[in-house]
């Protein structure tokens, strides 16, 4: 396509001109963008004074944890309904239980995506097709919040892990966090590898936002759907809370 029509369909998307998406590339914006060490999550949250679109990213998610008994039998008795979708982030899979959203996973391989979806629930009953649930994920990554009731995340991790991922939820849309602030806020000071694991274990991607967790050093760090992919995000949430500035 010619440049004046790629510049168009760009901005479309990002909200801003390619170079002004480059700019938000840079290592200094990451770095600008890290807020006091010191300050706890809810701390920068309540400092921030959160925009519309940031209260919906980040306090619209409400997670429950499966039972003791769900946890251990792998999904027996479940009914786990799943479809394919695609967003600004390419493909994705989600799954649901009648209680909320329990996996979302970016995917290249389609078939890949499924069998490793149906590993972590070896017993569940599975129905393919889309539920409220999944429509309410789709508004989610098109920024569409006629409907105000809150996406219900079911997930199944321990204890340690389902409190990393709602401390994650406090990170404000489009700021982002390093994973020693997450130590801090949970009060886990001596344990960097077990929430760094735990962060790279996140099964909902996006709305559990791990992609905003960097290195201390500015570093972008990895990703479990690829580091462009998390580059991508940080990016376009950025092109969309200081696009206009």
């Amino acid at each position: 396509m010619s440049s004046y029509h790629f510049q168009q369909l760009f901005k479309n998307w990002a909200g801003v001109s390619p170079k002004k998406f480059i700019q938000y590339l840079s290592i200094n914006h990451a770095k600008k963008l890290l807020k006091n060490k010191n300050a706890t999550l809810w701390d920068i949250g309540f400092e921030t004074g959160l925009s519309t679109t940031s209260q919906l990213h980040n306090l619209f998610t409400n997670i429950e944890g499966m039972t003791p008994g769900e946890y251990k039998n792998k999904g027996e008795n479940l009914t786990i309904y799943y479809n394919f979708q695609e967003c600004q982030f390419e493909y994705y899979l989600i799954a649901s239980t009648d209680k909320g959203i329990c996996n979302l996973f970016f995917y290249d391989n389609r078939d890949e995506a499924y069998k490793e979806l149906k590993q972590l629930w070896l017993n569940a009953k599975w129905k393919e097709g889309e539920n409220i649930h999944h429509q309410k994920a789709i508004h989610f990554f098109n920024n569409d919040f006629n409907d105000l009731n809150k996406i219900k995340l079911h997930l199944k991790g321990t204890n340690f892990q389902i409190k990393i991922w709602k401390a994650l939820l406090s990170i404000p849309f489009a700021e982002l966090s390093s994973y020693g602030t997450i130590a801090h806020s949970i009060h886990y000071l001596k344990v960097s590898r077990a929430i760094g694991n735990a962060i790279g274990s996140n099964p909902v991607a996006f709305l559990i936002p791990c992609h905003r967790v960097i290195k201390s050093v500015g570093a972008v760090g990895g990703y479990r759907w690829g580091a462009i992919r998390k580059m991508t995000m940080i990016v376009w949430e950025s092109s969309k809370a200081y696009g206009e500035e």
